[in-house]
């Protein structure tokens, strides 16, 4: 196929049988769903000399090769937008993402979303790989998840990110405040996360779900009412933080879709906290090396003006320990 690039993937040991369109979509996440389905779909993916459907099931151990076709030009208009830069060179772009913005196109989306500022402030030198309606986008943060994002400007650099990111070699550290204050103030979460059996919406921890890690400990806790959290996620599963954090009775505050309530009664005493204007969780920092030049990056962003109006409304209506 003329023009097209050959790729390869060998299945990680230990990782679950699964159908080929769901697996790869979760180790190869910089290509999204349907663009997985339109490789199926052209009969572009293959093991040994087997054409793969969508319901092919695979394994650790087998070797994957996919094909992909020159990216198609974009289609979507440039907006000027006001984009927090951290760094910059003529390989990557970080970003300090605010709050409530989507990343990119989608359902219901118009023209605000991260990518289409992109296109404006890049002018044209962004990775196509991902397809024209992601355009640099290697990896993602919810729509009220404020906090660093690394955009890829070319090729290469894309190629080197998405590598990284597959082999988890990147380290990612978050910040959140949750409701209560999890018990110990420090520790591990590996419970295995899948989609909830009801509320197809959400995750949850679940026996047969896919493997996560995340680590946490409490920074400052105020009281029985709230703490601030630092996170590493050593897995990148759906709402992996918010359903762990779940899962230790401390909800992300603002997060309504796993539980959480201003009202609550923690050691026989009625807790309100004060109204937060959203899911509380800032990716804080992030480590890996330079895709192209190889050398070690740490980028920090520091906390946003939300997080610190909210700390300071429960400085004052609570009493607060410094942990650390």
């Amino acid at each position: 196929m003329n023009g097209d690039e050959e790729r390869q993937l060998v299945i990680p040991e230990g990782t679950r049988a699964d159908r080929a369109d769901k697996l790869l979509a979760s180790l190869l996440p910089e290509l999204s769903r349907s663009r997985w389905q339109k490789l199926f779909q052209a009969g572009r993916v293959w093991r040994d000399d087997e054409v793969l459907s969508q319901k092919s099931k695979i394994r650790a151990g087998d070797v994957v090769e996919y094909s992909i076709p020159p990216a198609e030009p974009l289609e979507l208009r440039p907006v000027p937008m006001d984009l927090k830069e951290i760094f910059e060179d003529e390989d990557i772009l970080v970003l300090d993402k605010a709050p409530g913005v989507v990343v990119h196109p989608g359902a219901g989306t118009g023209e605000d979303t991260l990518v289409h500022g992109l296109l404006h402030h890049c002018r044209g030198s962004l990775s196509g790989i991902g397809g024209k309606e992601r355009p640099g986008i290697v990896h993602r943060l919810d729509k009220e998840t404020s906090g660093i994002l690394v955009v890829a400007k070319n090729d290469p650099a894309f190629a080197g990110l998405a590598e990284q990111f597959a082999s988890r070699s990147i380290e990612k550290f978050y910040t959140a405040l949750v409701r209560g204050a999890p018990e110990p103030r420090e520790g591990t979460v590996e419970e295995p996360i899948g989609r909830h059996p009801v509320h197809r919406l959400r995750m949850t921890c679940r026996a047969d779900g896919r493997p996560a890690r995340t680590d946490f400990a409490v920074l400052k806790s105020w009281e029985k009412a709230a703490a601030l959290v630092r996170l590493q996620i050593h897995t990148g599963r759906t709402h992996q933080i918010r359903v762990h954090m779940k899962h230790l009775g401390t909800p992300l505050l603002g997060d309504g879709l796993y539980g959480y309530k201003e009202n609550f009664t923690a050691d026989g005493r009625a807790i309100r906290i004060p109204p937060v204007p959203r899911v509380m969780l800032h990716a804080t920092e992030l480590r890996f090396r330079h895709p192209v030049n190889g050398e070690r990056m740490v980028i920090v962003a520091p906390l946003p003006g939300d997080f610190r109006m909210v700390t300071g409304m429960l400085d004052k209506a609570f009493a607060a320990d410094e942990s650390r």
